[in-house]
């Protein structure tokens, strides 16, 4: 590992110089009255833009208090508790999460009508059929990501990364990271298997049998991996720390070292990924109902806001007309090559009861082996 010559002190100076560059100003519509009061918000880190959120409260009066997640299990489970007297106004949800929530009565339809900057996202993602259940809308979709393989390049080959088995391999030993759940969905494509449990509807011992079959793979490469983590920034210190050097991650915190000059690349491997959506949505009995309106028609309000979001978690934006506010690495740290895309295919909700009815015992199992 000799050859790695990554500079971290230059690094950490660079990534606080690119903080500094999001406070810049954003471009909110005035709203025509003070509102006051507050907004809730649950959601991942870097998801509201720090310059949007201060301009949001100076013109509109309204408090914007943010609650970090890093999981939609945690975050499902706390919601749960809380009903029907929840403490959040907003929260951010999974697009193959949804039904789980619906269906416990957590989450209210979306009003559009409403949002008067619901035209501003991409119909590829606002009128998809994934967002529309039981005749409604349940979220505003802000950001598209993947599972990736993510690498240092000055120790990892393109090639190398090209396949998940590298992650398993003996010669990474010690080196590597990942998402628990996550990787139980991908090990099932690497073994040929649906990861989203449709082809298995009807069938849930041959279910049961295949998730038996990936946990015990995953025990069997336990002494392999350095660490299961479980939120982006997690990730992206152990890579500046050179405690790893490859590990499945989301793309977003990935494409955000990219761009602070860290030598890291990303691949969605042959033996394919996932994608989805992250939205936001309104808790059932929301305590500051109205105020969760205007702060989401604010968010949807411009492409520089999305191109904020984007620049600030390296995820894909769902906006309109966001690439001319993008730099050029930005835009080259947010797409893929057809071929690998090729490879993608996206988070379905239909079988969720029994994925995560068998995937939750299979996490604990494993990290208890």
């Amino acid at each position: 590992m000799s050859k790695l010559i990554f500079n971290r002190r230059r690094f950490l100076g660079t990534a606080a110089a690119t903080g500094a560059a999001l406070a810049s100003p954003v471009y909110l519509r005035r709203t025509s009255a003070q509102s006051g009061g507050e907004v809730n918000i649950w959601t991942y880190n870097d998801f509201v833009p720090g310059a949007f959120r201060e301009q949001f409260e100076a013109e509109t009066g309204i408090k914007v208090n943010v609650r970090l997640v890093d999981d939609q299990g945690k975050q499902f489970n706390l919601l749960a508790a809380e009903q029907p007297n929840p403490t959040v106004d907003i929260m951010t949800v999974a697009g193959h999460r949804f039904l789980q929530f619906i269906e416990s009565d957590l989450l209210a339809p979306l009003d559009v009508d409403r949002l008067t900057n619901w035209n501003k996202i991409n119909p590829t993602f606002s009128e998809s059929d994934w967002s529309t259940i039981n005749g409604n809308k349940w979220g505003a979709p802000i950001l598209s990501g993947m599972e990736v393989l993510s690498y240092n390049t000055e120790v990892v080959s393109e090639e190398e990364a090209y396949t998940w088995d590298t992650l398993f391999s003996e010669k990474y030993k010690g080196q590597t990271a990942y998402i628990i759940q996550d990787m139980l969905s991908i090990v099932m494509l690497m073994k040929g298997y649906d990861g989203n449990f449709i082809e298995y509807a009807d069938d849930h011992k041959r279910a049961a049998e295949i998730m038996a079959e990936v946990q015990q793979f995953m025990i069997d490469k336990k002494p392999l991996v350095r660490k299961y983590y479980d939120g982006g920034a997690e990730f992206q210190q152990m890579m500046v720390n050179q405690d790893i050097f490859l590990g499945h991650s989301w793309n977003g915190p990935a494409a955000a070292l990219i761009n602070d000059g860290f030598p890291l690349a990303m691949s969605i491997p042959r033996e394919g990924s996932y994608g989805f959506v992250y939205t936001l949505n309104i808790a059932n009995n929301a305590p500051n109902a109205d105020n969760a309106y205007t702060f989401l028609d604010a968010l949807l309000s411009s492409p520089e806001i999305g191109a904020a979001m984007t620049k600030a978690s390296g995820f894909i934006s769902t906006y309109k007309d966001v690439a001319p506010h993008l730099s050029e690495l930005e835009r080259k740290s947010t797409s893929f090559p057809d071929e690998q895309l090729a490879n993608l295919q996206f988070f379905r909700a239909e079988q969720n009861d029994l994925k995560y009815s068998l995937m939750d015992p299979a996490v604990e199992a494993i990290k208890a082996a």
